[in-house]
C-alpha cells in the first residue's frame, strides 16, 4: 500500500471516530427533543445535560490537541565532524534502503534507536528527519549489531513509516483527550469502543511495518548478525533497568547522584562485571506472547521471519559501537547534564557514592527492627544493645512476630544442613549498620555483584553467621564480645529514623475514591504501606488521576507530602468486606483508620483491590463473612 493510501486510511479511521461522536451527540439531542415534546421534563433536562457535556468534551479535546506542540528534541547533536564513521555508515544504509539520510543524529539517554520526521499535510509531504541513538545502546552493541539496528530504522524512512506516525500519533492523542473529557458519561463509553478499534488497527499496521524494516537489517549485515542484534537489545534494556534501579536509584533517594561522566560511564563496567549473568539472560528461552495491542511483534516471531529472508554474505565488525563516536564520553556527560534533574543532590564518582548510599539503605532496614525492639522494650529509641538484650531474655520470638516473621528455632535443610535462624535475615542489616556507624567497616562498590562490606583491614565479616548467633540467646554474649573486639559499643549504635519512610518502595496498585475516616481519598498501594491522597472536589476520572499522582513524583516524595501509613505502623487490620473494600486499621499509637471503598471506585491497575486486601489480611485475621 502506498504512502498516500495508508495516509488516507489513517485519516478516514480517525475521522470515523468523530463521525461516531457526532452521531452520538445527535442521537442524544434528538432524544432530548422527543422527551420535551412528550412532556417528560425531568428526563429531558437530564438528557440535555448529557448532550451539553458531550459537545463540550469533544470541543475541549479538539482545542487541546490543536494547541499541543511537540516537545523540542533533546540530546547533543552528532555533527559529521564528531562521528565521521557513524555518518558514513548511515549514508551507506540510506543508499541500501533507497531513502534520504536523516538531517541530524542526536544522542538519547536510553537503550533505544529511533527515527522521526516533521512531516506535513497528514504525512504526504516530508520534513526534517532526525535519528535518535541511545548511549547505552552504543555501549552494549558491536559495530555490526549497531549497523543492523540502524538499517532497521532507515527501513522506516524507506517505507515512509515516519510520515504516517505523525498522523497515527495525533489520532491517538485526539482520541485519548476526547475520552478523558467524557470519562464516566454514556457517550464516553460508546466512543471508548471505537477508540479501541482505532488502536487495534494502528497496532496491526505498526507490526507489519516492523517486519518490513527487519528485512533491511538482514540485507545490511546478514541474517546471523541481524538476529543477534534483535536478541541483544532486550538484554541491554534489562541491564540498563537493573543499573538504574540497583546503582543510580540507591543513591538518588538519599540525595546523592553520580557525576556527569559517571552516569553513563558506569554502565560499561556493569556489562563487563555481570557478563555471566547477562549471558544466562541471553540464552534463556523467550516466553513472549503476541498481543493484539502490541506495536511490535514478539522477538521470537521476528527472528523466525528473518529465517525466511534471503541471507547475504557479511563479515561482522566486532568492535564496540562506541568507536563510531570518538568523543562519546564527553558527549554522554553533556547528555546526562541535560536529562537529569539532579537538583540539590550531591554528585560523586561511583566509588564514593556507593558506600553512603548502601549504608543509608541498610540503616532504613535496620531501623524497622529497632523500632519494633523499642516498642517491645518500652523505650523511646532502641540501640543494638536493646535488640540483643531482647534476644538474650528469650523474647526473640516476640520480636520476630512484631516484624512479621514466622518465629521458631533454627531449621534443618533437605540435606541435613543447619539453616540460619528465621530472625537472622532481619538482624544482618542491624549488624552491618552498627559496624558502619561504629567505624569498624565500610561498604565498597562491586560491579560484579552487590556492594561488599569490608573491615578496616579489608576483610569481609561473616554477617550471616554472626546474625544467626545474634538470633540465639546462647550466642548473644559471643556477638557482644565480637563487637567489642572491633571497637563497636552496642549501646551507642542503633536507631536513626523515628518513623518508617517509603524510600525504596514500589507501587503495586491504587484505588480511587476511597472514604478514609469519612473523607474521600485516592489510595496508592505500595509494597511497604499506603499513601493516602485527598481527592479533589470533582472525583470523576479516578484512574487517570491515580496515574497522574504516581507519575508526579518519586514514591518516597509522595509519601512525604501525603499521609503515609506504613505496614510497620499497623498493629491490626480487620477486613470487613473485600469488594468493595471495607477495613479497619489500628496503629501502634492507638489511632484507627476506617477505609470504605465506594461502589463506583476505579483502579490504577487490574488487581489493585485484591492487592490491598491481601496486604491487610496478612496483618491480621479476617472477620467471619468477609
Amino acid at each position: 500500500m502506498s504512502t498516500r493510501s495508508r495516509a488516507v486510511v489513517a485519516v478516514v479511521t480517525l475521522a470515523g471516530f468523530y463521525v461516531v461522536a457526532l452521531v452520538v451527540i445527535a442521537a442524544l439531542g434528538a432524544a432530548t427533543v422527543l422527551a420535551f415534546r412528550s412532556g417528560s421534563g425531568p428526563l429531558a433536562g437530564k438528557l440535555g445535560i448529557v448532550t451539553v457535556v458531550a459537545i463540550a468534551g469533544v470541543v475541549v479535546a479538539l482545542w487541546k490537541v490543536a494547541r499541543a506542540r511537540p516537545a523540542p528534541p533533546q540530546g547533543p547533536v552528532l555533527l559529521r565532524a564528531d562521528a565521521p564513521e557513524l555518518w558514513a555508515m548511515v549514508d551507506e544504509l540510506a543508499v541500501l534502503t533507497a531513502t534520504r539520510a536523516p538531517d541530524e543524529i542526536r544522542l538519547a539517554p536510553d537503550v533505544n534507536a529511533g527515527v522521526m520526521e516533521d512531516a506535513r499535510l497528514l504525512g504526504l509531504v516530508g520534513g526534517t528527519r532526525r535519528m535518535l541513538l541511545g548511549v547505552p545502546l552504543l555501549q552494549g552493541l558491536s559495530v555490526a549489531q549497531l549497523r543492523s539496528v540502524l538499517a532497521h530504522e532507515m527501513g522506516h524512512y524507506s517505507h515512509d513509516d515516519t510520515r504516517l506516525s505523525v498522523v497515527v500519533h495525533r489520532g491517538r492523542v485526539a482520541i485519548g483527550a476526547t475520552l478523558a473529557e467524557l470519562a464516566g458519561s454514556p457517550a464516553g463509553w460508546l466512543l471508548r469502543q471505537y477508540g479501541k478499534l482505532y488502536l487495534l488497527v494502528s497496532a496491526a499496521t505498526s507490526r507489519r511495518q516492523e517486519l518490513a524494516a527487519d528485512a533491511m537489517s538482514v540485507a545490511s549485515v546478514g541474517r546471523a548478525t541481524a538476529q543477534s542484534a534483535l536478541r541483544e537489545v532486550p538484554v541491554l534494556d534489562a541491564a540498563w533497568d537493573f543499573y538504574l534501579e540497583c546503582y543510580v536509584n540507591v543513591g538518588w533517594e538519599v540525595g546523592l547522584a553520580p557525576t556527569s561522566d559517571a552516569f553513563f560511564g558506569g554502565f560499561p563496567h556493569l556489562l563487563a562485571g555481570r557478563a555471566e549473568e547477562l549471558a544466562a539472560v541471553r540464552d534463556a528461552p523467550r516466553t513472549e506472547q503476541a498481543g493484539r495491542w502490541d506495536s511490535h511483534p514478539p522477538i521470537g516471531e521476528r527472528v523466525v521471519a528473518m529465517d525466511r529472508l534471503p541471507d547475504v554474505p557479511h563479515a561482522p565488525d566486532l568492535r564496540p559501537a562506541t568507536v563510531l563516536v570518538p568523543r562519546i564520553e564527553v558527549l554522554a556527560a553533556h547528555l546526562a547534564d541535560e536529562v537529569l534533574a539532579v537538583e540539590d543532590r550531591r554528585r560523586l564518582p561511583w566509588p564514593e557514592l556507593i558506600p553512603p548510599a548502601v549504608a543509608a539503605e541498610q540503616q532504613r532496614r535496620a531501623d524497622s527492627v529497632h523500632r519494633a525492639a523499642a516498642r517491645l522494650a518500652g523505650v523511646q529509641r532502641a540501640t543494638l544493645g536493646t535488640v540483643l538484650d531482647l534476644v538474650a531474655q528469650g523474647r526473640g520470638e516476640h520480636l520476630a512476630r512484631e516484624l512479621g516473621i514466622e518465629p521458631g528455632g533454627p531449621t534443618v535443610g533437605p540435606a541435613g544442613e543447619r539453616l540460619p535462624h528465621p530472625l537472622a535475615g532481619a538482624l544482618e542489616p542491624v549488624l552491618s549498620s552498627a559496624l558502619v556507624n561504629g567505624g569498624a567497616a565500610r561498604w565498597h562498590l562491586d560491579w560484579a555483584g552487590p556492594a561488599t562490606l569490608r573491615s578496616r583491614e579489608g576483610d569481609q565479616p561473616e554477617l550471616t553467621a554472626w546474625a544467626d548467633l545474634a538470633a540465639d540467646p546462647a550466642g548473644v554474649e559471643q556477638v557482644g564480645a565480637w563487637l567489642a573486639g572491633l571497637g563497636v559499643d552496642a549501646q551507642a549504635v542503633g536507631q536513626v529514623h523515628e518513623r518508617a519512610t517509603a524510600h525504596g518502595a514500589s507501587v503495586l496498585g491504587g484505588l480511587a475514591n476511597v472514604s478514609v475516616d469519612g473523607t474521600d481519598h485516592d489510595v496508592v498501594v505500595l509494597d511497604r504501606g499506603l499513601v493516602l491522597v485527598p481527592c479533589p472536589k470533582k472525583t470523576d476520572g479516578g484512574k487517570a488521576r491515580l496515574m497522574g499522582v504516581v507519575q508526579s513524583a518519586p514514591v518516597h516524595q509522595l509519601a512525604h507530602v501525603h499521609r503515609f501509613v506504613s505496614y510497620e505502623d499497623v498493629r491490626t487490620a480487620t477486613v470487613r468486606r473485600s469488594s468493595p473494600v471495607h477495613a479497619t486499621v489500628e496503629l501502634h499509637d492507638g489511632s484507627r483508620i476506617e477505609l470504605k471503598e465506594r461502589w463506583s471506585g476505579e483502579y490504577l491497575a487490574k488487581g489493585s483491590q485484591e492487592i490491598l486486601v491481601g496486604h491487610l489480611r496478612s496483618l491480621t485475621a479476617v472477620e467471619p463473612g468477609a
